[in-house]
């Protein structure tokens, strides 16, 4: 029987090879660009995953105040499992094809509400077995609905207070603000360090050693114990920054659901601009 408790937040395609009877596999393909991730599903996928859609079941309704992609409400959370044959008990092993920047987000959900998940490293493009076109039908399971744990999260105003240090999960150039193809306004959270969450993986698209990882957070500030908290863009890939933490044993650190999409939209919340905290 497999340990539930002792799963790392990162699996390899051979170990996912070895127990893909024993395992469920979710796709979390999505795009910004707006490309459909249902679409990708069903060109080619890991045989026998399902199909997860980060905006029905991973996040709840957009606004100012929440974000582009707030954390669903935890009924809404357990309804998408369900649906998806996720049951309480199963372990989830969940991918994209973008570094897992974005099944992050559905590893993270499951592991902070404690159940067993981690994400594949490299994703579908690691994965060397024959894939399939035909959608998978699973039976609905039963998976309960579980609060979002307070000491996973980060409020606004937790950010504003620098209570961590804060980590921009976003592309540099985001960061510097050098225009933002989604939000009102461009730059960064005041006091927050760049940290590009697709600068974790190496030219395959897999993590990178574990020590340098411990390498590129100690520059960004952060050792063993110290409080963390990330953010991105509405709250997705700051997971995957969240997971690379782990990875590397610095602690869980805390998400900021809202993220960069919530702040610039507050127009009380400075700006900052360039490659410095400031």
């Amino acid at each position: 029987m497999m340990d539930r408790t002792a799963l790392a937040p990162i699996v390899s395609a051979e170990w996912l090879a070895a127990r893909l009877a024993a395992v469920k596999v979710a796709d979390s393909r999505w795009y910004l660009d707006g490309r459909s991730g249902i679409a990708a599903y069903r060109s080619g996928h890991i045989p026998g995953a399902v199909f997860v859609d980060l905006e029905r079941w991973l996040s709840g309704p957009a606004s100012a105040e929440a974000g582009r992609h707030p954390l669903p409400a935890p009924a809404v959370f357990a309804e998408g499992m369900g649906r998806a044959g996720i049951a309480d008990a199963d372990t989830v092993i969940a991918y994209d094809d973008a570094g897992g920047v974005v099944a992050a987000r559905l590893v993270w959900m499951l592991r902070v509400t404690g159940h067993a998940a981690a994400l594949l490293d490299g994703g579908i493009g690691a994965w060397t077995g024959p894939l399939e076109q035909v959608a998978a039908h699973p039976a609905p399971a039963t998976f309960g609905p579980r609060p979002w744990p307070p000491d996973h999260l980060a409020s606004s105003d937790a950010v504003a207070a620098r209570a961590g240090r804060v980590l921009d999960a976003r592309p540099r150039a985001r960061y510097r603000g050098e225009g933002d193809p989604v939000d009102p306004r461009s730059g960064h959270i005041p006091g927050a360090v760049s940290l590009p969450c697709r600068e974790h993986l190496d030219a395959s698209g897999r993590f990178l050693p574990v020590p340098e990882l411990r390498r590129r957070f100690a520059q960004a500030g952060v050792t063993e114990g110290s409080p963390v908290i990330a953010y991105c863009g509405s709250g997705v890939s700051a997971c995957h920054n969240l997971l690379a933490l782990e990875l590397a044993g610095l602690g869980p650190g805390r998400l900021f659901p809202g993220s960069w999409s919530q702040w610039s939209r507050d127009p009380a919340r400075p700006v900052a601009a360039g490659d410095e905290p400031g």
